[in-house]
C-alpha cells in the first residue's frame, strides 16, 4: 500500500468511482464503531489518505443506517472467503468488480494465495493510487464480461470467486457466459449477491434502470450450467441483531422479511 497522500478530486460526483468511494467511506465510518461488525481499519486507513470531499459524501449517504447495508454483505462473504482460504493454502480469488474495496488486506491471506482484483480500467487506475501489486496480490483493469483478462489468471488451483454487488448491473445473458467461461476453466466456490426479480423494475423507477437482472430462487442457476452447485444462502441481512444503536437495530428489524430476501447472499461450488 503506498504512503502518501492521493488526489481523488478528480472523481466526478455520481460516476461508478464515487460510488465506489461511497461504499469506502461507509466501510471506514462503520469500523469506528465500539462494536464494529466489519473492522475494515484497512479502509479507515485509506479515507485518511485520500483527498476528497468526505463530508458532502457523509451528508449524501446517511452513514448511519446505510453503514450497515454494506457492512453486514461484506462480513458474510469476508467469513466464507476466510473459510475456504483455511481450507485451500494454495487458493487462487478472483475478486470480481473489486471497486476499492480492501478484503485482501482485511483477510489477510498466506502468500501462498494468489489474489486478483478486477474491475473497469478507471476504476483500477483510481485503485492503484491507494494499493500497489505484489508478486501474490495484482489488479487487472478490464470490464468482467471481457473474456481476454481471463488468460491472465492461471488454472489448476482451487479457485474462489467473489462478485459483490456486480452480477445485478449485468444483463442475465452476460451472467450466464460469465459463469461459463469461469467454470470451464477453474473449480472451486463461487461467492456472489443477487437481488429480487422485483429489482430491475424498481430500478427503472428510482435508480435509472441500472439494475438489469434479479433472481427468486436461485437454485435455477443450476440449470443454466450443469458445473454449478448450490451450497447455501442468507439474507444480506442477516445479523442486523449485532447493530450497536438501538433505534438503527430496531429500523432493519421492522423492515421485516421482504427487505431481508430482496438482497441475498449466495455460496456455490463449481
Amino acid at each position: 500500500m503506498t504512503a502518501d497522500k492521493v488526489d481523488f478530486s478528480s472523481v466526478r460526483w455520481g460516476s461508478v468511482e464515487w460510488t465506489n468511494l461511497v461504499t469506502l467511506y461507509l466501510r471506514a465510518y462503520e469500523s469506528r464503531s465500539h462494536h464494529s461488525i466489519l473492522g475494515d481499519h484497512a479502509a479507515a486507513e485509506a479515507v485518511e489518505r485520500i483527498d476528497y470531499d468526505f463530508k458532502r459524501i457523509h451528508r449524501s449517504s446517511v452513514p448511519a443506517t446505510n453503514q450497515y447495508l454494506i457492512t453486514l454483505r461484506a462480513k458474510h462473504l469476508d467469513d466464507w472467503c476466510a473459510a475456504f482460504l483455511q481450507r485451500h493454502a494454495d487458493a487462487v480469488v478472483l475478486h470480481l468488480g473489486c471497486g476499492l474495496d480492501g478484503r485482501p488486506f482485511r483477510l489477510v491471506p498466506p502468500p501462498s494465495v494468489l489474489w486478483f482484483d478486477i474491475d473497469k480500467p478507471g476504476v483500477i487506475a483510481l485503485r492503484s493510487r491507494l494499493y500497489d501489486d505484489t508478486e501474490h496480490y495484482r489488479m487487472i483493469g478490464a470490464s468482467v464480461t471481457d473474456p481476454h483478462w481471463l488468460d491472465q489468471i492461471p488454472a489448476g488451483r482451487p479457485t474462489l470467486v467473489v462478485a459483490e454487488g456486480l452480477l445485478m448491473y449485468l444483463q442475465e445473458s452476460e451472467v450466464r457466459r460469465l459463469l461459463e467461461r469461469l467454470t470451464d476453466r477453474y473449480s472451486g466456490e463461487m461467492l456472489f449477491d443477487t437481488l429480487s426479480p422485483l429489482a430491475p423494475r424498481l430500478s427503472k423507477v428510482f435508480t435509472k434502470a441500472i439494475v438489469k437482472w434479479g433472481i427468486g430462487n436461485v437454485r435455477e442457476m443450476e440449470t443454466w450450467n450443469p458445473r454449478l452447485r448450490f451450497v447455501e444462502q442468507t439474507s444480506a441481512l442477516a445479523g442486523y441483531e449485532k447493530i450497536e444503536t438501538t433505534a438503527v437495530r430496531l429500523i432493519y428489524k421492522l423492515a421485516g422479511t421482504p427487505a431481508r430476501r430482496y438482497d441475498m447472499l449466495n455460496r456455490f461450488k463449481h
